[in-house]
């Protein structure tokens, strides 16, 4: 796949303070969604989805893309799926996948078109993902109203602490 957009390879330094927030467009090929899902996700944008997460490129060269991504506590992350393989490492807070609890310092692999979801920590959890390409074809595979439905009320009885939240392990 190409990388359109990508920064020519030579030595670069990236700052923190220069790195803006992607936009789905920017980091996601079209998302494959049934109309019953983006009505759904659209409830949540609505209600304030967004304000549960912090997601950038940190680097998109040919062959690498780098994405940091801050999931606040409460944020319901759908079921998912990616057409790249993806590496994580979680830089601070905590997670839970599937029955596994996950910390700083700890990390995950998952393939290509594996279905995943994850569970930020109770001070969320911020990570980095590793991946060969920057554009990545993003399917939402949580189908039932049931946890459209509980996302919802996540996005509501969280969204107060999500605007004041500071990142885990750090003042600020």
């Amino acid at each position: 796949m190409d990388d359109a957009g990508a920064i020519p390879m030579k030595f670069q330094i990236f700052r923190r303070s220069e790195i803006a927030p992607l936009t789905e467009d920017q980091f996601y090929a079209p998302a494959t969604t049934t109309p019953e899902q983006r009505e759904a996700m659209d409830k949540m944008l609505a209600a304030g989805w967004s304000d549960g997460e912090e997601t950038r490129m940190v680097f998109n060269g040919p062959g690498f893309a780098l994405v940091h991504a801050w999931f606040k506590a409460g944020y319901p992350l759908p079921l998912h799926s990616h057409s790249a393989d993806c590496l994580y490492f979680i830089v601070a807070g905590s997670l839970s996948l599937g029955t596994e609890q996950l910390e700083a310092g700890d990390g995950f692999f998952v393939p290509a078109n594996a279905a995943y979801t994850y569970t930020p920590g109770p001070d969320g959890a911020e990570v980095l993902e590793f991946r060969h390409t920057a554009m990545i074809d993003f399917r939402i595979l949580a189908k039932g109203a049931a946890f459209w439905a509980k996302g919802l009320q996540q996005v509501a009885e969280h969204r107060a602490e999500w605007k004041t939240a500071k990142r885990p392990g750090r003042a600020g």
